[in-house]
């Protein structure tokens, strides 16, 4: 993990760089809740490991024109979301899940978790986190995937 930096900037008061120690001596927080594929398959009571994404808020300091983030990962997938949807008190930047480090196909070592949404919201691999005044489609959504994705109102397809 000598390698790993998260960069989180665009409008933000203060950018900054993370690296691995950076992101570990964050106050690290424990959520548990279900993930939800948009495929029809659920996980149910996972429990996430990480840091909450208000800290990252706090720390960048997101300028009044920010209203979204989009996330970039290692593998060039891309997602966004509003700041009031990151705002909820489970959204994480997870290292960890049940008591055990993330494995690489589960996004280590950094990914979000958005349970609220369905899974191509929570993004693997985080590498960026880039605060944005303008939405900006993602990967699923530019490809036809609704943009909220809201699980709870069966909300899988742009219409």
């Amino acid at each position: 993990m000598k390698t790993y930096t998260l960069t989180i900037d665009g409008e933000v008061a203060n950018p900054v760089k993370l690296s691995w120690t950076d992101i570990l001596k964050l106050p690290k927080t424990a959520s548990v809740s279900d993930f939800h594929c948009v495929e029809g398959w659920s996980v149910l009571n996972c429990k996430w490991e990480g840091v909450k994404f208000s800290e990252i808020t706090r720390l960048a300091k997101p300028l009044e024109t920010a209203e979204f983030a989009t996330f970039e990962c290692a593998d060039g997938y891309t997602t966004s979301l509003t700041l009031t949807e990151l705002a909820e008190d489970n959204v994480l930047l997870a290292y960890g899940l049940d008591g055990k480090a993330l494995e690489e196909g589960l996004g280590f070592p950094l990914r979000l978790v958005v349970p609220s949404k369905y899974a191509y919201k929570s993004a693997l691999w985080v590498t960026r986190v880039r605060f944005t005044s303008k939405k900006e489609l993602g990967y699923w959504e530019k490809r036809g995937y609704s943009d909220t994705a809201d699980v709870w109102k069966n909300d899988r397809f742009s219409r």
